[in-house]
């Protein structure tokens, strides 16, 4: 069996249909039509990946999200019919990987599950492609092979794509890195204008996991116009 696949919508018909494509692709599916069921779902089974809805007769889809980047790192895609700027830029703040809204082409949906699975599992089996598997600068150590990222031997919790993200930096540690080639590169799509503000709340996110001053950084440099460093 594929990936397990959390889908949460109060719309039965969107959530069941949601389900199908899912299915059909080879994925195993569990549909929670409330936050309080899928709430339950979260503590007691494992999932690869969830797509939540924000508006839930119960519990939002925000709360849910916090509840899963609470202590796991799989994907999580934000299925709604609000297309506010602040809802988007919340659910990212969160810990958010994508944001689909209704109305939506469940192939269009499918794939987005396709590309979120494919970046989770891509730097996990890059070991080979170098000879270390962990890589470290002044304190700051990330392992490719069990996805872990430490500052001064403490664990730090990282999203997929802040994980992602912090990965592609290290690996080109030393220059600068325009925000044009990191959202290529982490997203694996093409660079639009609102895609700085996207990249900017992730960085953002991620430096207050890492203890990172914006004004005095230590790890990640923001250089205005161009982009983002990691010194060597």
């Amino acid at each position: 069996m594929d990936a397990h696949i959390l889908v949460v919508d109060d719309e039965k018909t969107i959530a069941d249909l949601v389900g199908i494509y899912l299915q059909n692709e080879g994925f195993g599916v569990t549909i929670a039509y409330t936050g309080a069921e899928a709430a339950k779902a979260i503590f007691e089974q494992e999932f690869d990946l969830a797509v939540l809805d924000i508006m839930l007769p119960d519990i939002d889809g925000f709360e849910l999200l916090r509840t899963i980047r609470s202590d796991r790192t799989y994907p999580v895609i934000m299925l709604t019919a609000r297309d506010a700027q602040k809802d988007k830029i919340e659910g990212l703040a969160l810990g958010a990987d994508d944001y689909v809204v209704k109305p939506f082409r469940p192939l269009e949906l499918v794939a987005r599950v396709k590309a979120q699975l494919r970046r989770y599992t891509r730097y996990g089996s890059r070991v080979a492609e170098e000879d270390a598997s962990e890589l470290s600068v002044d304190g700051l150590t990330i392992n490719r092979d069990a996805r872990t990222v430490t500052v001064d031997d403490r664990p730090v919790r990282c999203t997929p794509l802040e994980f992602s993200i912090l990965l592609y930096l290290v690996e080109n540690r030393g220059r600068v890195v325009p925000v044009e080639d990191l959202f290529r590169a982490v997203w694996g799509e093409d660079f639009m204008s609102s895609s700085s503000n996207t990249v900017m709340v992730h960085i953002r996110h991620l430096r207050e996991k890492l203890g990172d001053d914006a004004q005095n950084p230590r790890f990640i440099k923001n250089i205005w116009g161009v982009g983002y460093t990691i010194e060597k």
